[in-house]
């Protein structure tokens, strides 16, 4: 990296009380929007030094998912108990914005990670599989990226039958993109319903969400670290996902 061959690039959306959350329709509880509580900034309560005190749910911005966030993967790990050896990882980048340019309500097909693999080689043993949609230019837009109507939200992701291919066939272990959760918006109504919660956290698999600048990625050659904060019993987690990229 000193020698300047190796680029760290930052695939994370920065944390504020802005930065957009999933919404669940009621009866459903929501998650938190994050927030910051000041405990001193150089004054009576601390005169030398400046704190927050937190508050965020575990699945707010660029987030980590653990197995054990989904009823599937009930008996998985926690974020605790991921090895370590798979928070650092090769990475792949299956590019569809033209796609999703067309249709917001794209869905990723055992095809296209097929014809992606006959020009690309295939896809990592123990890697992530990176789906870049575009969708990060809406980031910072809480409407713009749940993009719902009276029909609910309009999202790119992943067919039922592709999630349950790459939980079950494919060698990775886990998928990342750009919206606020790893399932498309529609997956509500699919069978089973949020089929890459439902199928890769129950095969002790992981998601990465809300994840940015995978444009600057190349489609294979990337190494993604991503360890998420050790919360004992905790569903998932707030992360900072960095990638390795050889220039």
């Amino acid at each position: 990296m000193s020698g300047g061959t190796i680029e760290v690039v930052d695939l994370t959306a920065p944390l504020a009380a802005s930065t957009p959350i999933l919404q669940l329709p009621p009866p459903f509880a929501n998650t938190i929007n994050f927030g910051l509580e000041e405990i001193s900034r150089y004054d009576d309560r601390g005169p030398g030094w400046y704190w927050n005190n937190i508050h965020t749910g575990e699945h707010t911005g660029t987030h980590f998912d653990a197995p054990v966030h989904w009823v599937t993967g009930r008996d998985g790990d926690d974020v605790a108990r991921v090895p370590v050896r798979r928070l650092v990882a090769p990475a792949v980048v299956i590019d569809v914005t033209d796609r999703v340019a067309a249709d917001p309500d794209f869905l990723l097909e055992i095809e296209h990670v097929r014809a992606w693999e006959a020009e690309h080689g295939p896809l990592p043993a123990g890697g992530w599989l990176l789906l870049r949609t575009g969708w990060d230019a809406r980031a910072n837009d809480q409407e713009a990226i749940l993009n719902a109507d009276e029909t609910g939200p309009h999202t790119p992701g992943v067919s039922v039958a592709c999630a349950k291919w790459l939980a079950e066939e494919a060698p990775i272990i886990g998928i990342g993109v750009e919206t606020v959760g790893t399932d498309a918006g529609a997956a509500h109504s699919f069978e089973p319903a949020f089929p890459c919660h439902a199928y890769l956290l129950g095969a002790d698999k992981y998601g990465l969400t809300q994840l940015r600048n995978l444009d600057r990625l190349p489609p294979a050659g990337a190494v993604v670290i991503a360890p998420p904060l050790p919360i004992v019993g905790g569903s998932g987690s707030p992360i900072r996902v960095l990638a390795l990229v050889e220039r």
